[in-house]
């Protein structure tokens, strides 16, 4: 009697176990849990990317400092910049300013299989 119990009890508590570790594999499959771990990646992806050009760009810079030194050069340091404002929407040119349409010339291969031939 007690073995019945025992087995009765395993077998129960190991479909217990299936059941939930199922559950968990369904929900990390569904879309929205996708698209999250896909984001997830992304970033961490994108940080690691973006510390290699920081050590890229330090290297190039450290390399350029020691060739500077080694051939007797010094740069003198880049005036800054004017910053110029960028607007969101330019005005068009005049149509005076305009370049007549450029057409094409014969012959031309169209690579387009849906057009007539």
């Amino acid at each position: 009697m007690f073995r019945r119990t025992f087995w009765f009890t395993a077998g129960a508590a190991a479909g217990v176990w299936a059941t939930t570790k199922v559950n968990r594999k369904i929900k990390q499959l569904t879309p929205e849990s996708l698209a999250a771990q896909a984001a997830d990646k992304a970033i961490v992806a994108g940080h690691k990317l973006k510390d290699f050009a920081l050590d890229v760009r330090e290297g190039m810079v450290r390399r350029e400092a020691e060739l500077g030194e080694a051939l007797g050069l010094e740069a003198p340091d880049a005036p800054e910049l004017p910053v110029r404002g960028h607007l969101a929407v330019e005005a068009a040119e005049p149509e005076t300013h305009r370049t007549p349409a450029t057409y094409r010339k014969l012959p031309y291969h169209s690579y387009n299989r849906n057009e007539d031939h």
